[in-house]
Formats: C-alpha cells, sequence, structure tokens
C-alpha cells in the first residue's frame, strides 16, 4: 500500500511537471506568432507604381574632374550597343595605345599593360580588358544623397610646398 501511494505522488507531480511545459510552450508560442510580422501587406499597396523615366546619360564628351585620386574617369560618351565580351571589346579600338592618334581618344593608363606582380606586357591586361567593371557613363540624375564632400583645400590644409 505504501508503495501506491508514493507511485500516485510521482505521476501527480510528474503529470503537473508536464502541464507546466506544455502551458509554457503554447505560450511561447503564441508570443512568437505574435513578434513576426504579415509578410502579405495591406491590400491598398499592391496597386499600380508609376515607373521614373530612363535617366539620360551625358554624352557631351567633356572629360570630368575626378572626386578622388586614382578614381577611375567616368566615360563621357554613350557606350550604348558596345560590344564587351571576352572575344571583342569596341573601347580598346579607341583607347588602346596604338590607336589614340588616329582616334583623339586618351590612351588607356599605363597601369592596364602590367602584371599583378607589375611585370609590363605588350597587350592590355586580362583583368584590365572589361571596362565597365571600373569606368561607367555618367547619367543626368539626382543624387540619392547629399553629397558632404570636402576637399581637404577646402578645409584649410595646404599643400606641403605651400608654407
Amino acid at each position: 500500500m505504501r508503495g501506491q501511494s508514493r507511485s500516485n505522488r510521482l505521476i501527480r507531480s510528474h503529470g503537473r511537471i508536464l502541464l507546466a511545459t506544455g502551458i509554457l510552450l503554447i505560450a511561447g508560442t503564441v508570443t512568437l506568432a505574435q513578434m513576426v510580422p504579415d509578410l502579405s501587406g495591406p491590400p491598398d499597396q499592391m496597386g499600380e507604381v508609376r515607373a521614373e523615366p530612363v535617366p539620360k546619360w551625358v554624352v557631351d564628351d567633356v572629360r570630368k574632374m575626378r572626386a578622388y585620386p586614382d578614381q577611375p574617369p567616368v566615360i563621357p560618351h554613350s557606350i550604348e550597343g558596345y560590344q564587351l565580351s571576352i572575344n571583342s571589346n569596341r573601347c580598346l579600338s579607341c583607347h588602346k595605345r596604338e590607336f589614340t592618334e588616329a582616334s583623339g581618344a586618351p590612351m588607356i593608363s599605363v597601369t592596364h599593360y602590367m602584371t599583378r606582380e607589375g611585370q609590363m606586357i605588350a597587350d592590355v591586361s586580362p583583368r584590365r580588358y572589361f571596362c565597365s567593371a571600373c569606368h561607367v557613363p555618367q547619367a543626368d540624375t539626382r543624387p540619392l544623397i547629399e553629397n558632404t564632400f570636402r576637399d581637404m583645400s577646402e578645409m584649410g590644409v595646404k599643400h606641403l610646398g605651400d608654407q
């Protein structure tokens, strides 16, 4: 008889622990469900939205001032329709060293004729072949954020020889 009452107490205590654990799990699930945002969104935001017009490219062929040293220059002309693939690079037909005199285009930098180790080579380095990876045409658009950049000379810093 004594053993039966002891086992009944164990069953009741285990039952209470299971009940408490179940209540905590349900409460935690409800709390977590309230934290997850509704992903569908309000139905009125699914209407039509007018797309902004495609920006016009700046095609005045005027070289732009660079914002910082070693900045790749922007492309001051349209490159629409230019083929740039592993087999063809239309940029090089004007900007490669041997074609600049006839085209009047600026020659690509001598750094484009170097390997990673700084060794000069006869042709454009394969890692510099895809021009539009660094050089981009300039579009006539408003800035996404206000530009607060100030040049060092505007901040009162003088060149070493200006003292």
